[in-house]
């Protein structure tokens, strides 16, 4: 099935607003079996019309969001009605819902509201229990050239239910039983860029038929998908395995904190961070996974010399002698840190974020990281990332994250 997407609205081309349908539509579909082929986002108004005569010829289905408002701007059903030969009747039902809505949370009827109750001849009705405009599906229709069409509300928290409900169970039994859903895997892998592993990779896998190979990279990490048949997909992910094994952090699309945190838990172990470049992002980011109190307990933030000496036990004289930035530095940062907080890991960050503070011996973007466990020798490392700061922060929360997975799975974090 040929399938498309129209996002209407001035505001997402204005960046206003983000358009989160985009990422929705392409990760939902695809449990069905679809591909979206196409996805158009065009301001409110006039546009729609012409978006849509060039589409109708190349297109099964057509995913249509926004534009259904009771504002002047809003014209989506009326011009599909129009260019569909349908006319627009009064839904009494739909008008009774818009009314007991005002009714129930006390305000005050929209005359323009009534607007969002007419639907084109032939059109089903889309429930829509989280706002006043409901959905519409207007089936293929082969004396007009259309295809099937589901006008559908913008705001995300009225769209996803609607979808989930109706619109995808629609699309499936349009697609039949025996349509086939899509084999994938995928991947996330950290420590090597999409270049790295493309150019051991894809001679590999270039012999195995009926597979796709895609690659989204992001600061760290980059997820390896692979579509097509099943004992392909199988095959190739015996050779990923075998030339990434250190470098998996996962066989999905679970981020490394939540992988981090289930570790942690199989082996009834806690882990404490010591912190001075990232400022408490490494912290904030563990225990962003629902359940991580059972194996975090505390987190120091030694932004100051004076904090890593006091908090941590950093020697004075060893500041001194090699300044914050350094193994020696980083290594008793997270020996302090874990024999102060009494957690089985340990692990610290210092380095330089900028714009400033660098040298020439120790530029901006530097940055020492060390990972402590109870009856293990302590892992120190100087690594280098110029970006931007914000950058910075993320880049070495995702590496000093990566090296604790390393060392929970046995593998050397070097």
């Amino acid at each position: 099935m040929r399938l498309e997407v129209v996002n209407t609205g001035s505001e997402l081309l204005l960046g206003k607003v983000v358009n989160t349908h985009a990422a929705y539509f392409g990760q939902e579909l695809f449990k069905l079996g679809l591909r979206v082929q196409r996805q158009t986002t065009i301001p409110d108004g006039e546009e729609i019309r012409t978006v849509l005569a060039e589409a109708f010829s190349r297109c099964d289905a057509i995913l249509v969001t926004g534009g259904l408002g009771p504002t002047s701007d809003d014209i989506t059903r009326e011009v599909v009605a129009e260019m569909l030969g349908r006319p627009l009747h009064l839904d009494e039902g739909i008008l009774a819902t818009i009314r007991e809505m005002f009714r129930v949370r006390k305000l005050r009827q929209n005359a323009l509201n009534d607007r969002q109750a007419m639907v084109p001849e032939g059109a089903v009705v889309l429930e829509n229990p989280h706002g006043t405009a409901p959905g519409l599906y207007l089936p293929a229709d082969d004396t007009m050239g259309s295809p099937h069409l589901f006008l559908l509300p913008g705001p995300p928290r009225e769209l996803k239910p609607m979808c989930a409900d109706l619109v995808f169970p629609t699309l499936a039994r349009l697609m039949g039983e025996d349509a086939a859903l899509p084999e994938w895997r995928n991947f996330r892998i950290y420590g090597v860029g999409e270049s790295g592993l493309a150019t051991v990779l894809e001679p590999l896998l270039a012999d195995l038929p009926d597979l796709e190979i895609g690659y989204c990279a992001r600061l760290g990490e980059v997820d390896l998908r692979l579509i097509g048949a099943g004992p392909s997909i199988e095959a190739a992910s015996a050779i990923v395995r075998r030339e990434f094994f250190k470098e998996i952090v996962v066989e999905s699309e679970t981020p490394i904190e939540e992988v981090i945190v289930e570790l942690l838990k199989e082996r009834g172990e806690t882990v404490a961070t010591a912190e001075s470049c990232t400022g408490g992002l490494i912290a904030s980011t563990i225990t962003d996974v629902p359940g991580s109190s059972a194996v975090f307990h505390r987190g120091y933030v030694t932004y100051a010399n004076e904090a890593k000496s006091d908090l941590l036990g950093v020697p004075g004289e060893m500041l001194a002698a090699h300044g914050a930035v350094s193994d020696e530095v980083v290594r008793a940062m997270a020996e302090g840190c874990l024999r102060r907080s009494g957690a089985d890991h340990a692990i610290a960050v210092s380095g330089i974020a900028g714009p400033s503070g660098g040298s020439e011996e120790k530029p901006v973007g530097t940055v020492h990281v060390a990972v402590a466990s109870r009856g293990r020798e302590t892992f120190a490392k100087r690594y280098f990332y110029p970006v931007d700061r914000i950058s910075f922060k993320q880049r070495v929360t995702r590496l000093v994250l990566d090296l604790l997975r390393r060392r929970l799975r046995g593998i050397d974090p070097s």
